[in-house]
């Protein structure tokens, strides 16, 4: 087939979609099949309905709209039934047929939302599956009051497309336009989108745009949607730079556009940047971002991209005019590597790599760690420079679902370290000038676990993605059935148990939580994401760190860190005026430790201030 695909301006909305003239038209881009049929699969009985094609393999057909549900498949050459790869909703799962939907039944009460600014992003990480024990989008709705409580502004969502069954993190989805059907479907995704941006809750969507999942992935029989010339670790890349690859491009920015247009979404977290392979003169990410902001603005809204990439490499965050991509912003891990090497003494894999204060120092105050020095990890030169990037295009943590899940097989970091450095971490988390990310149950240090798992209906896959988890993390043998990802109860385990939130420590740390995210957004200083106006000291013999923040306003902070066993005295300089205490993160305070609760200065001096082990203070110019 010799094709001249110039324009693929028709090659967007493809699926099935209800028009004004009570027809549903059905579009589907599919160049490898002779013959492409429509089937509506009723309640006894499926009915055919030959679709005609054009010069680009894109097939179509006009029916009817009928109000009762209207499922259907495509026929491939008169003998593949398959969804449709643009399916909206797959009632049935990944292997049954799909479903149209009308998104105008939908009735929206967030007109007047309009987005907020990305320096204002406290993040909320969740897994709608073990967020709450229903493990739906409308069950979520109902702890939406508890983090508003709390004082995020905006939650992210682990990937809520169609996956095979019940459990999976989401990353092995397989139709990019359907929220799954056990957590409610279309409409359950709008009511929880709805509900957050009437709290004044801004909501990411995490998408995975490098792979798609292994069972239920029919996109190869219709289409050239994969290639060989790159590899994934998790399947097939996507074909973003070869043949026919406009066709796919065009179908995902399509899906970029689709979460923001039809799901008011305000953000996507875009999976894994570093498996998307492109090499066209303009990448796909850029083109992706181009157009999502276009339609944002068309839209009156405000709405980001945020990446996830593991290259360090600040071409993804740079402007246009610098040969950047321009996205809006991205996860740093240097941030929570360098603090948890710190705090575990880990030197697991890439934590090999950290493990010192200037490590740390270096996170806050520039970003990328490794901007291009040599890391023993990889074995090469590593990264590049990000000191002239803003604080707000880096998203940190202490604790995310991969972190948890992955480097820690499971083990929250509250299980790992003492309360005293769990709120040391916490404090610093919320004073560096960059976008806190914070993992569901976080902010009440929650003792469940956070599991790899997954539910594959095909043993086969199950076995080999079993065999894969044992050998990429080493552990023990393959009949050890909690350590197979496959077994419901590492799903079950996963599960947030809210009954801990009321108990004495934990609602400790949850109070403590609040107060860190209030004096965060009561503070310009700590809120302006402003590197320039952050100034480190640090010793590294003696573990400790001192993080100057300030602001144009005036406002001015200082954080005093102690990362050490014992307690010390460090010397501390204060510029002119009142110094306050405004937070004292020891779980239990020493009376025999006692810092000074206020500070006068009529000239900038240093001052020796007590510090407990593994504690921080915080100190405010008044």
């Amino acid at each position: 087939m010799s094709l001249n695909l110039s324009d693929f301006s028709a090659l967007s909305k493809m699926g099935a979609h209800r028009k004004e003239s009570q027809q549903v038209e059905f579009r589907i881009w599919a160049p490898k099949a002779k013959s492409l049929s429509l089937v509506i699969a009723g309640k006894d009985q499926k009915t055919h309905h030959p679709m005609q094609s054009d010069d680009f393999g894109i097939f179509q057909i006009s029916l009817p709209y009928q109000s009762s549900p209207m499922d259907y498949f495509y026929c491939i050459d008169g003998d593949r039934l398959r969804p449709d790869p643009a399916s909206r909703w797959q009632p049935f799962g990944v292997h049954g047929p799909s479903r149209v939907y009308d998104p105008k039944k939908f009735e929206w009460n967030d007109q007047s939302w309009k987005g907020i600014a990305l320096s204002d992003y406290l993040i909320y990480e969740l897994h709608i599956g073990t967020f709450t024990p229903e493990g739906t989008f409308e069950a979520a709705i109902n702890k939406l009051p508890h983090l508003r409580e709390l004082g995020i502004t905006a939650i992210e969502l682990m990937p809520i497309i169609e996956f095979p069954n019940d459990r999976n993190w989401g990353y092995d989805g397989v139709y990019p336009y359907a929220p799954h059907h056990s957590y409610g479907g279309p409409n359950g995704l709008k009511r929880l989108i709805d509900a957050c941006h009437q709290e004044g809750l801004a909501v990411i969507i995490d998408v995975v745009y490098n792979h798609l999942g292994p069972e239920g992935n029919y996109l190869s029989d219709f289409g050239f949607y994969f290639t060989d010339h790159y590899k994934t670790p998790w399947g097939k890349a996507i074909n973003f730079d070869g043949a026919y690859s406009d066709a796919v491009r065009d179908f995902f920015i399509e899906n970029a556009l689709y979460w923001l247009e039809e799901y008011h979404v305000d953000a996507l977290r875009l999976d894994a940047i570093h498996s998307i392979f492109d090499f066209s003169a303009c990448h796909i990410l850029k083109e992706m971002r181009e157009v999502f902001h276009k339609k944002a603005d068309e839209l009156g809204r405000t709405a980001y991209i945020i990446a996830e990439s593991d290259l360090n490499d600040v071409r993804l965050l740079n402007p246009l005019d610098k040969g950047g991509y321009a996205i809006d912003s991205q996860w740093n891990d240097d941030f929570h590597h360098a603090l948890y090497a710190l705090l575990t003494k880990s030197q697991w894999g890439y934590f090999a790599d950290f493990g010192h204060i200037a490590d740390l120092t270096k996170a806050i105050k520039d970003g990328f760690v490794y901007d291009g020095k040599w890391s023993s990890y990889r074995k090469k030169r590593f990264g590049s420079s990000s000191r002239h990037i803003p604080g707000d295009q880096f998203v940190v943590c202490i604790q995310n679902h991969d972190q948890i899940g992955n480097a820690a097989q499971g083990i929250r970091l509250g299980r790992l370290v003492d309360a005293d450095q769990y709120r040391l971490a916490s404090v610093i988390l919320f004073c560096a000038s960059n976008i806190p990310l914070l993992f569901m149950g976080q902010e009440w240090n929650a003792t469940t676990p956070f599991l790899f798992f997954t539910s594959y209906e095909d043993e086969a896959l199950a076995l080999s993605v079993r065999e894969g988890y044992h050998r990429e993390f080493q552990l023990n043998p393959l009949d050890s059935s909690t350590l197979d990802p496959q077994d419901v109860n590492r799903f079950n385990q996963s599960k947030l148990k809210w009954s801990e939130l009321p108990l004495p420590a934990h609602q400790e740390m949850f109070r403590f939580y609040q107060r860190l995210i209030s004096l965060r957004k009561e503070l310009k200083c700590l809120s302006n994401s402003r590197k320039d106006l952050t100034k480190t000291q640090f010793s590294e013999n003696e573990k400790w760190l001192v993080v100057h923040r300030s602001d144009p306003s005036g406002s001015e902070a200082l954080l005093i860190a102690n990362l050490a066993a014992d307690v010390q005295e460090i010397n501390v300089f204060f510029s002119p005026g009142s110094w306050v205490l405004k937070l004292y993160s020891a779980a239990h305070q020493n009376p025999n430790i006692t810092p000074p609760n206020s500070l006068n200065f009529a000239a900038g001096t240093s001052c020796l201030i007590p510090v407990q082990a593994n504690t921080a203070l915080l100190y405010v110019r008044q």
